[in-house]
Formats: C-alpha cells, structure tokens, sequence
C-alpha cells in the first residue's frame, strides 16, 4: 500500500517546479486576501474543479500516449446531453442508469477517435479537430439542441449536485458541505493510477508515448492500445459531462462554456509535467497543473486583477514549464555524451 502510495505522489524536478509556483501562489494570495483559504471556499473550489480533474485524467492518458486530443469537451457535452434527454424520455432518475448512459456515448465517440486516428494514420491533433464537430453534429441528430433550464431539468440532476459527503459547521453557524462529486475523482485518479502502473497496457501507453516503433517491436498491438486509450478518455468526458451539468443544473449544448475548454485543459496537464511528446508524466502532476490552472481561474479577483488576464498567466507559466524541461533534458543529454 505504501509503495501505491510513493508511485502516486511521485513527482520529477518539472512537477517540483509546479509545486513550489503553486505553493507560493497560494502564500501570495492568501496574504493579500485573508478571505482566500476560507473552507467555503476550498470546499467551492474542490467542488467546481472536480469534473475538470476528471477531463484532465482523460488528456493526460492521450498524451501520456504521444496524442493529442481536442474533441474531449465535445464528447462530455455530447454525453451528458444525451443522458438529460434519455433520463426526461424514459423517466429512469437513476444515478447508475445516468452514468451508464453517458459513459456508452463517450466510450462510443471515443472509439471513432481511435479507429479514426488508427487507421487513416491522420495527426491526432487534426483527426480530433474534425471528430470534435462530428460528435456535436451526431448529438444534434439523435436528440436535437435544445437548452434545458433548471425548471425542465430532471431531478436527479438538479439534486445530485448539492449531495455532501460531511458538512462542517463554523463558529457563526454557517454550514459547509464536502461535494460528493469528490467521489468519483478520487475512484478514478485510483483507476487511472492503476492502469498505467498495474497493467500491461498501462506499460504499452508509456511505450507507444516514447516510440511508436519501439511499442511495436516490443509486441505491444497498438491498435488495442490506442483504442483502449481513446475510449478510457471518452469514458472519462461522459463521466466530467454528468457532473458538471448536474453541478450547474441547466444545459444549453450549443453554447457550454465547457466547450472551448480544451485547449487550456491540455495546457494545465502539460504544465503538470506532462510531455507533449508522450511517454513522460505522472497523475500528481497532472493534478497539481490542473489546481494551479483553476486557481489562477478563480483567484485573480481576490488580488484585485482583472480576470481577463487569466489566459496570459497560463500561458507565461506554461512557458516557464516548458523552458525548464527543456533545459532539464539538455543538461541529460549532455551528461549522457559525457559519461
């Protein structure tokens, strides 16, 4: 169990980089407004950031794969819509009847992703560019667009989001509950966590990210590998699509500010330490990158700056990130040619 544990939170020099900006962050922050390390407002923050992580998990497995994937938000609105629609069609309020749904539509889009991919042999980058259109324009056909507010939402949506795990009373009587879309976060970082560190195909990721030539020599079949991945992240974007709509209780699936996310998602996982290259990164880092992400997302209101800045923080420690890899695997190579 301990060493599950160390294999989980371990963390290269990257990751430790991420971790003291993050650190020191929260320090700045917390000095300038006192208000910031409220537990309403961690517990907030765990709560909105939770279906997020998730997305993230999804990203970090294709690119830990060496992809690149862009369509995920399109498969967790996709998937989450059409469980709305299935669940006011059938009347089944059902939470295992929910994700069930959601999770066959995102396994379902994932796979066209692989096949795609696989067998066109087109980049990824590209391949899930168009497949991001396709899954929103198959959505459109099978269950139409239309937005659904908060009165016409079915019950378990509008309830599921406002269950707690524990509350905690303060001095002056404010409760404060601990989100239970905290549950399925922690289930499947453990999943996840398993898979690459556990299995066989968790060892073809890593390889096939590293060299695909060298995945194949070695006897892995990257066609099971690369569907395997592309349905795992689908799986994982139908499951954050449920939560989120759940969390705000109303979709509009034409005009989700989940879609649109992609990119700085993909960004968050990478200044997690995760290689654009694949073959090189860890859970905890992904998670670390996501936190700092959603922390500049959420907190430049309380330092007093305007929130349009937030992309131009991401993107200068994105930057930074990727300065100090890159001077990270200069300096190996250089020992290498030396020794």
């Amino acid at each position: 169990m301990g060493k599950a544990i160390r294999s989980l939170l371990s963390f290269n020099k990257t990751e430790t980089f991420v971790l003291l900006i993050l650190i020191a962050y929260c320090i700045f922050v917390s000095v300038v407004n006192p208000n910031f390390l409220g537990v309403a407002n961690i517990f907030e923050l765990l709560r909105s950031s939770s279906w997020i992580w998730i997305l993230g998990l999804g990203a970090f497995m294709v690119l830990l794969s060496g992809g690149f994937d862009v369509s995920f938000t399109s498969i967790a609105i996709a998937s989450g819509y059409i469980s709305v629609i299935m669940v006011r069609n059938t009347g089944i309020e059902n939470l295992v009847f929910v994700f069930f749904i959601a999770m066959i539509v995102g396994a379902l889009f994932g796979a066209i992703n692989g096949l795609v991919i696989h067998f066109f042999k087109l980049p990824t980058l590209i391949a899930t560019l168009g497949t991001k259109t396709i899954f929103i324009g198959l959505m459109a056909v099978m269950v139409g667009v239309e937005a659904i507010n908060t009165a016409d939402m079915p019950e378990f949506f509008k309830t599921f989001g406002l269950r707690h795990v524990f509350t905690i009373q303060s001095e002056t009587g404010a409760r404060y509950g601990f989100s239970v879309f905290i549950i399925p976060l922690v289930i499947l970082v453990i999943i996840t966590w398993f898979i690459l560190y556990r299995t066989l195909i968790g060892r073809g990721i890593v390889a096939l990210g590293n060299s695909e030539e060298a995945a194949r020599l070695a006897g892995f079949n990257l066609f099971k590998i690369r569907m395997f991945v592309y349905m795992y992240a689908g799986i994982l974007a139908a499951i954050a699509g449920v939560i989120a709509i759940s969390e705000v209780a109303w979709i509009a699936p034409l005009s989700s500010t989940i879609i649109g996310m992609e990119l700085t998602i993909v960004a968050a996982v990478i200044i997690g330490g995760t290689s654009l290259g694949g073959g090189k990164g860890t859970i905890f880092g992904a998670i670390i990158g996501i936190l700092l992400v959603r922390l500049f997302e959420t907190t430049l209101v309380f330092i007093g700056i305007n929130a349009s800045w937030f992309n131009f923080f991401v993107g200068l420690v994105l930057l930074l990130v990727l300065a100090v890899t890159s001077i990270q695997n200069y300096r190996t190579r250089r020992r290498m040619l030396l020794y």
